[in-house]
């Protein structure tokens, strides 16, 4: 049988596409600097910024805005509630101040008094609670992170008082990007929301924009922190191909993007300045079926730890990351609360391990599952079949369209899937991962000592307490192989003469990713 290493090296040509997708999950866009002219401009605040993405907004209603590349267009044009900095530390935004009740379970934030939205209109804490209460009862990708909030009012026009059922250590973090944006409560439910929304952020859509192709954002120079946003106009540029991504940057069509390891060289030869950064995805097994209501074999802890010694973890990434990345059996931010590096190694790549451990759980022979084949997991599939082939586990892939991705996890038909899980703060990761809500944890399993956990999690006030409880949560996933994680996987952008890319350990992708060189 071909070894796993010899497959993986086998396949550096699917590198490309599997960053790519990973890409889509985290940021993303360059004037040639054959002009030169650029390197010779001051700072101006009239500059053009024009970012390359792989697909365009699903949609501009707030109750159903997603994440990832996306958010270049909605994060420019709405505000939220609060901000999180370039250290991933929750700040005031529209919201300058807020404070928590003793049991932690009343939210109350104060607004800004100058915020207004494009229509001129001021706003109030009455849209506030609009988009909120709208949000959690429309079924959505931001719906579930509001599932432990019974009720938000308006006391007065510049107060929000939202009322929890329990404490959320993550209403902060969702209260900073698309769970906590600001629509106008007069045009929510219009079927105009969708493509040409009322918002209260730094920019407005422009007549020259064409949905799904380009969208094009001037600034508003009325908005109450116009100074933090040196570009005047934002394009963002739909280019679904990277390579024809790269051209673009080449030919001055966009002034930033996101380009493969291969291409690093060439760019830098170019003149573009190429920055790294190293994790702002995990590539992750998950092996939703932990009670073993498809495949009983997920439901053994044994299993699942030697679907954890199948995996050269360290070619994978050299060969099929291009080296962008690292590998690592955590699905936890490495800059964030819950990852501890003291776990990593816990299981080696080891096949005759595996297969014991198989023996062990009562499976010598092994066992067959189905998982779905999407866009995330194509580039993988051959890989990941032979290393769980090479320790006895049977996988057939089962096409899925691209449109039923995030579908095909939901649906409780697949035991496992691979998925590129994006990187956030702590309790975030958790809430999208292992509570009875999470989105990948369609199964609804639960585990008496964990719940614990997080239930410890989320009524401890101290930062540094929860902190170290979040690794106590990292530990336990890892100790029962909750999951498979892979890798991390990175992402290199490269930009013209005349912008920066500001590295950050935030995964949601604004256009204050980005500056004016010499700003």
């Amino acid at each position: 049988m071909i070894s796993v290493l010899s497959r993986v090296k086998s396949l550096t040509r699917a590198a490309s596409a599997a960053t790519a997708v990973a890409a889509l999950l985290a940021t993303a866009a360059c004037s040639s600097p054959a002009t030169g002219s650029a390197q010779q401009q001051a700072p101006s605040r009239d500059q053009e910024l024009s970012i390359a993405v792989q697909a365009p907004p699903a949609s501009l209603d707030p109750s159903q805005l997603a994440e990832g590349q996306q958010s270049y267009v909605w994060a420019s044009i709405f505000d939220t509630l609060l901000m999180v900095d370039k250290n991933g530390k929750v700040q005031p935004n529209a919201a300058e101040s807020w404070k928590y009740s003793d049991d932690l379970r009343t939210l109350t934030l104060k607004l800004r008094g100058d915020l207004k939205f494009s229509t001129g209109a001021p706003v109030t804490s009455k849209d506030v609670m609009a988009t909120l209460e709208r949000t959690r009862t429309t079924p959505g990708q931001q719906q579930s992170k509001l599932a432990k909030v019974t009720s938000v009012s308006a006391p007065d026009a510049s107060t929000v008082a939202i009322q929890l059922s329990s404490p959320e250590p993550s209403l902060l973090n969702y209260l900073a990007q698309a769970t906590g944006v600001i629509g106008d409560s007069q045009s929510l439910s219009s079927a105009t929301s969708k493509l040409r929304p009322t918002g209260s952020g730094p920019y407005v859509l422009s007549d020259a924009t064409t949905d799904g192709t380009e969208y094009v954002m001037e600034r508003r120079d009325d908005y109450w922190n116009a100074a933090a946003f040196p570009f005047k106009t934002v394009k963002v540029k739909v280019i679904a191909d990277r390579t024809a991504q790269y051209n673009a940057l080449q030919a001055g069509e966009v002034k930033a993007a996101l380009i493969q390891a291969p291409q690093r060289k060439q760019a830098e030869g170019a003149g573009f300045t190429v920055k790294e950064v190293q994790a702002t995805a995990a590539l992750v097994l998950v092996l939703a079926d932990r009670k073993g209501e498809l495949v009983p074999a997920l439901a053994n802890e044994k299993v699942r730890q030697a679907i954890n010694m199948a995996f050269d973890r360290e070619q994978i990434v050299k060969a099929l990351l291009n080296g962008v990345g690292k590998p690592t059996i955590q699905v936890f931010n490495p800059n964030g609360d819950a990852y501890n590096p003291a776990l990593e190694g816990t299981y080696g790549f080891d096949k005759e391990k595996a297969r014991k451990l198989l023996a062990e759980a009562g499976y010598p022979d092994g066992f067959s599952m189905t998982m779905p084949s999407t866009v995330v997991s194509q580039s993988f599939e051959p890989v990941i079949t032979q290393a769980l082939a090479d320790i006895g586990i049977k996988v057939t892939w089962e096409p899925v369209p691209p449109q039923n991705t995030a579908a095909s996890v939901a649906s409780k038909k697949y035991p496992a899937v691979l998925w590129f899980a994006g990187l956030n703060e702590a309790g975030r990761e958790v809430g999208d991962m292992y509570t009875p809500q999470a989105f990948l944890n369609p199964f609804k399993w639960q585990d008496p000592e964990f719940d614990k956990l997080l239930q410890d999690v989320a009524n401890e006030p101290n930062d540094g307490a929860r902190a170290d409880l979040y690794k106590k949560v990292s530990e336990f996933t890892v100790k029962h192989a909750l999951n498979a994680p892979i890798a991390y996987v990175g992402t290199l952008w490269a930009t013209a003469p005349g912008v920066d890319f500001l590295p950050s350990v935030v995964v949601l992708p604004t256009v204050r990713d980005f500056a004016v060189s010499g700003q």
